[in-house]
């Protein structure tokens, strides 16, 4: 069964069981369980839910709407000291009943790449060994991390900025460090891939997620990088999901700037959505259509389920992604997804 769908009260004076929390999450080092303990000191908190994919945004629904409308009454508006001080932004929110012949949210997991049935993904388990995972960790550790909201970064050979969601060719940070070259020169010998014998792959950001926190969905920039982009997964394991928009780019980027109608999940009508298992020390390859026409997207999850079987994520999860900067236009045959080519 899938995570319960929630929309916004029709009007101010509507209350419910349910209510919708703004300015707190995992995104912001604020647990679930925490959240719930806060507020169930105004009833019986039945669970506290994920409103969206942002990390800072929960549904908490109550046994009563009573209790609801005292923890509305208690905590809009105000700073909270045992959700860090923040400022706690709340209304009331209805769940929406789904039809039984509704596709549940939680899309099927494949193991393999072969079964997830998307042009130019490869994935390869245990493409290292544990020895050799744990002397990458403690190299990165070693180094300084970059603080965003929601998660610790570092990047070699060029920074990739978040806010233009792209590369300055022009600034190189200098020459990739020593401890990804045996990654380098396996990924380049490995008989799964195709056509990667003389790729020279120039830029590596270094991710860790802490529980709980995810990716929002997007495509790599086509401008920013060439065509295969490789993710190693370490220390934890995570479901990735990817989407395929009808129109194209993501709908909701235009709705992540003002209040979306829903608060739930995205409406899945305008997107076909497929994932896939991501254990410790395996290497995912994003090329071809896969890295050009599909979106990616970790989902901001504790517990992952595949194949019936629930599996919580590590405290951290840590990934290194490995691209080719890209130093002339894109031509890629998807252009309704190509910032080169509108």
């Amino acid at each position: 069964m899938g995570m319960p769908r929630f929309g916004r009260a029709k009007n101010n004076d509507e209350s419910s069981s349910n209510i919708y929390v703004a300015n707190c999450g995992p995104a912001v080092g604020i647990s679930h369980d925490e959240i719930a303990s806060v507020f169930s000191k105004f009833g019986e908190v039945i669970g506290v839910y994920a409103a969206d994919d942002s990390g800072t945004r929960v549904i908490v629904s109550y046994s009563h709407e009573s209790s609801a409308q005292s923890a509305f009454i208690a905590l809009n508006g105000h700073k909270c000291p045992q959700l860090g001080g923040r400022s706690l932004h709340i209304r009331y929110s209805l769940q929406n009943l789904i039809p039984k012949d509704k596709v549940s949210d939680l899309v099927p997991v494949s193991i393999t790449a072969s079964d997830l049935g998307i042009s130019g993904i490869y994935l390869v388990q245990d493409f290292i060994s544990a020895e050799e995972e744990e002397e990458l960790l403690q190299a990165v550790d070693s180094r300084p991390w970059n603080c965003l909201s929601k998660r610790r970064v570092q990047h070699y050979g060029y920074e990739f900025c978040y806010d233009t969601r792209n590369v300055n060719t022009r600034h190189c940070l200098g020459e990739l460090p020593s401890f990804v070259s045996p990654i380098l020169e396996r990924i380049s010998s490995c008989p799964t891939f195709k056509n990667v014998e003389n790729i020279v792959l120039d830029q590596v950001t270094v991710n860790e997620y802490p529980s709980g926190v995810g990716l929002s969905p997007h495509i790599d920039t086509h401008s920013a990088f060439e065509d295969l982009i490789f993710s190693l997964s370490l220390s934890g394991p995570c479901i990735m999901e990817f989407r395929r928009y009808e129109s194209g780019d993501r709908l909701s980027r235009i709705a992540s700037n003002a209040v979306a109608k829903t608060e739930g999940p995205e409406d899945d009508s305008n997107f076909i959505r497929r994932a896939i298992y991501l254990p410790p020390r395996s290497l995912l390859l994003m090329s071809g259509e896969a890295r050009y026409a599909w979106h990616h997207y970790i989902p901001h999850h504790k517990i992952d389920k595949v194949n019936n079987k629930v599996i919580r994520r590590a405290s951290r999860r840590v990934s290194f992604t490995f691209r080719k900067v890209r130093t002339d236009a894109c031509k890629c045959v998807f252009p309704q997804y190509c910032d080169s080519q509108r």
